[in-house]
């Protein structure tokens, strides 16, 4: 009985996802406080890239795939600026105890993102996010058009993939 109780809550789950995925499709980047890596408020209504394409990635220093895939983009993020013009946003959802090691952290990785802190979740909860990583890819108007959960070795590749959807249009 419980083995059929744990299918029910995993497979409602994997409902709620994605009605709430399709609910952000095609919506604008919720605008709410977050905060820059040396805790200056930042409004994500300033989220920009000059009509050209953003990823937004929710990660954090604990999550090992986060990781794995935030590194898997960096191999690759200079020849996706050249391909598409886009930008990675790397918002970190590492408690307020944590926050002080994100910035030394992303240096210590090499990884050249924009990045931000969600220590209250206002963004987590706006873009209805649940779980790490979850992975947008946003159009050059600012709209989101792909999201994506978890990650596996590739998956880095249907990111680019979505990106090189948009900017051939």
């Amino acid at each position: 009985m419980e083995r059929y109780k744990s299918a029910i809550l995993i497979l409602f789950s994997c409902i709620a996802v994605n009605i709430f995925a399709q609910t952000i499709i095609g919506s604008k980047i919720p605008a709410t406080i977050i905060k820059t890596v040396d805790g200056s408020p930042f409004s994500t209504s300033k989220f920009s890239n000059n009509g050209k394409p953003i990823v937004i990635d929710f990660w954090a220093t604990w999550c090992v795939p986060c990781v794995k895939e935030l590194n898997a983009i960096a191999d690759k993020y200079e020849y996706w600026k050249k391909e598409t013009g886009v930008k990675i946003i790397i918002v970190s959802v590492d408690t307020v105890h944590n926050t002080k090691t994100v910035s030394s952290f992303v240096k210590n990785k090499g990884w050249f993102y924009d990045v931000y802190l969600d220590q209250d979740a206002a963004l987590q909860k706006a873009m209805q996010v649940m779980d790490t990583p979850c992975t947008f890819v946003v159009d050059g108007t600012g709209k989101v058009v792909w999201i994506h959960n978890e990650y596996q070795d590739g998956d880095e590749d249907k990111v680019f993939e979505e990106l090189k959807k948009i900017t051939a249009k």
